[in-house]
């Protein structure tokens, strides 16, 4: 099978998406002659001309509200988010009129929106770039939250997405968009609420989302060099979550890390690791352990950045302990 980037992945599901269907478009900052700051959406323009990949001022606010209205009255837009920091400022339209409206209007309308964007640190980009923030949309009803982990997952998630008739968030980790991955070039799609046991173990489950499920996966390797066999699992999306393969690993396992680059307090590592305490409780060894970024402003420092998100070598360190019967507290 090809090889492909997640750029690129995303890049082919959105062309595939356009032309399969008249109403899709893209809004955004810099889409067109740009392609983005991380040239993403290159070559699109050129296919599909500036009436479907659409230019906007440096207005967040603006293009969403235009993009919730164009849902709602037929089309199905794709919303361009150059940073996920920057969802601080669509919030309303996204939380409290995109997420509401189906219930609102009693089912008579429905708001079939997409709003890509990206998370994750260590870019070197600072407090106000580095942000994931994918616990605050999954937080509100009428929302779906998609992460994907790959090239192939980001391509069969978005193309769902875009099908979907309700608003879905999608995070691509910003670090990832150069890694390839194995891609068919038939058509697929991912559904949402489907996790991926992405390595079979015995021991300990790993739960990872976006990039964290390279670093269980690097960590998996650490410690089947010990003889502890890790089972490795991608929720790809956390709302809606896929909670009978999470809960059948963790009794197959009876212990359980969840790791997560939103920061620890208040986040999606919580929110898992609770559900599977109050379903599996009688089935686990040990606690359900929680790894997430350090609850800072991301610092610029390279050294710093560095230390604030979970590691491969950090998770098989817990990992060890979980198995050693050692308590450990969620902060360490």
């Amino acid at each position: 099978m090809r090889q492909i980037t997640l750029s690129q992945a995303v890049n082919e599901a959105l062309a595939e998406e356009m032309r399969r269907d008249e109403r899709v478009f893209i809004i955004g900052e810099d889409v067109a002659e740009a392609g983005t700051p991380f040239k993403v959406l290159s070559g699109l323009v050129e296919e599909f001309g500036t009436a479907r990949v659409v230019d906007t001022p440096i207005a967040e606010p603006g293009f969403m509200g235009l993009a919730v209205g164009a849902a709602m009255t037929g089309t199905r837009p794709v919303v361009d988010l150059m940073f996920g920091d920057f969802i601080y400022l669509i919030m309303d339209q996204l939380c409290n009129q995109a997420a509401k409206t189906h219930y609102m209007s009693g089912g008579k309308l429905n708001v079939p929106l997409v709003l890509r964007t990206n998370l994750g640190a260590t870019r070197r980009s600072a407090a106000q770039h580095s942000q994931s923030l994918h616990a605050l949309v999954a937080h509100i009803p009428g929302l779906k939250v998609a992460m994907p982990s790959s090239a192939y997952e980001a391509k069969g998630l978005m193309k769902t997405a875009i099908r979907d008739d309700n608003p879905v968030v999608i995070f691509e980790d910003k670090l990832m968009y150069n890694d390839k991955a194995p891609v068919p070039e038939e058509e697929f799609l991912i559904p949402f609420g489907a996790a991926n046991i992405k390595r079979e173990g015995r021991d300990i489950t790993l739960i990872g989302t976006s990039s964290m499920v390279q670093v269980c996966e690097a960590a998996a390797d650490l410690l089947a060099q010990e003889g502890i066999s890790a089972e490795v699992i991608d929720p790809r999306t956390i709302v809606p979550l896929d909670e009978a393969t999470l809960l059948a690993s963790a009794r197959k396992t009876s212990r359980v890390i969840v790791v997560d680059e939103g920061h620890q307090s208040y986040g999606v590592t919580g929110e898992i690791a609770s559900r599977i305490n109050e379903q599996a409780f009688y089935h686990l060894d040990a606690p359900v352990l929680r790894m997430g970024a350090m609850d800072v402003p991301v610092p610029f420092s390279p050294a710093l950045e560095d230390i604030t998100v979970p590691t491969p070598e950090g998770v098989a360190a817990q990992a060890r302990k979980l198995m050693a019967g050692e308590m450990i507290h969620a902060a360490e």
